[in-house]
């Protein structure tokens, strides 16, 4: 029987792993290939690949510098805004380090200790609890087969099936479907563009620079309408200048948006939740790496003195973390109504000159 089985191996489960992987016979479970010694690909998650300065800071906290092959150019120290109901754009200084997600998950997988057992390419079914562990049912290579442990963790994502299965009565965060679009492109752009434009989405959407291509996405309300709003978006894109080439790749996820602390769920009993499995996400920003590393972090902490008594300590080592959660939604407003942003945004608070005005004008 293993002491801990962590289901994930993003940001949130590996940096776990790295951290109590010594202490704990430690079982890593992920539905990708992510054994960096097997040779073969990850499968990188849907993500713009920006990792923002909350992020930043945690892996100055954690004593960690990325590697040269986890950064791609260009690299960002701005984010054009524009609101498109308002008629207004204005220019924001704030430094991205901009990534390639999937080297940077493997990178995160490579930092584990060797006495971790990891399970590639194995899909979690279900569990069951009961006073000495968890069964848990797996999947793998066509075969299905169990592991005991005393501890399951629960690092799946915002679609997590361990949470579902676990905790089916919590409330749980607003869903959203994160759809966007690799594009070639002719020339970099030099900034982080968020639009505002409450005819495609109540959240926001975006434009990456990415190598030679461009990430176009957006945050959507889930059910049928949503790849049309997708295709709107890219549509009012091109009748306000901005050009782009052919299509690489289309991909989606699911994105959750916790608007009360009550739908974060640390777990209970001999199940814990981490990263956004626990709906651990920014709500205005749906920046999500910072705090998977944070709720990593404290969960590490509080299985430090052993396992009996583990989450009092990790809701306790969390407090921040809900703080945090608040005071974002606290925020939320002045991003996402409209009169408010018009009011931040006409008087030029934070705002910086931008000389090289790229073409794409709400204004048209």
């Amino acid at each position: 029987m293993y002491d801990i089985a962590i289901i994930g191996a993003g940001p949130a489960g590996a940096t776990l792993a790295r951290l109590i992987g010594k202490q704990f016979k430690t079982l890593l479970i992920d539905k990708g290939r992510i054994v960096p010694s097997e040779g073969q690909e990850t499968s990188a998650k849907c993500c713009g690949g920006l990792l923002a300065p909350d992020a930043q800071k945690m892996l100055a906290r954690m004593g960690l510098g990325l590697p040269r092959d986890v950064l791609v150019g260009p690299q960002l120290f701005a984010v054009r805004t524009i609101d498109v109901p308002n008629r207004l754009e204005r220019y924001y200084q704030r430094s991205y380090l901009n990534i390639d997600r999937g080297q940077f998950d493997r990178w995160l997988v490579s930092l584990i200790p060797p006495d971790v057992d990891m399970l590639p390419a194995c899909f979690f079914r279900s569990l069951q609890q009961d006073r000495e562990g968890v069964t848990l049912h797996l999947a793998q290579d066509g075969k299905t087969f169990s592991e005991r442990a005393k501890t399951v963790v629960g690092a799946d994502g915002a679609f997590s099936l361990v949470r579902k299965q676990a905790f089916p009565g919590h409330p749980a965060p607003r869903a959203y479907v994160a759809i966007q679009e690799w594009l070639k492109a002719d020339k970099a752009l030099p900034y982080f563009t968020a639009i505002f434009d409450p005819e495609i989405t109540d959240f926001y959407s975006w434009i990456i620079p990415k190598y030679d291509s461009v990430i176009i996405g957006s945050a959507l309300r889930p059910g049928d309408t949503a790849p049309g709003k997708f295709e709107r978006f890219k549509k009012k894109l091109r009748e306000r200048g901005f050009e782009f080439g052919e299509s690489i790749e289309k991909e989606g996820t699911l994105l959750l948006r916790p608007r009360l602390t009550a739908h974060i769920n640390t777990g209970r009993s001999n199940v814990a939740l981490i990263g956004e499995a626990a709906g651990w996400i920014s709500p205005s920003s749906a920046e999500g790496i910072s705090y998977a590393f944070r709720s990593a972090l404290a969960l590490a902490g509080a299985l430090a003195p052993g396992l009996g008594g583990f989450q009092g300590r990790y809701a306790r080592n969390t407090g921040q973390l809900r703080w945090n959660i608040l005071l974002k939604n606290l925020k939320a407003p002045f991003m996402y109504n409209s009169l408010l942003r018009k009011l931040i945004m006409k008087s030029g608070l934070k705002s910086i000159d931008v000389k090289n005005i790229l073409p794409f004008s709400p204004q048209k």
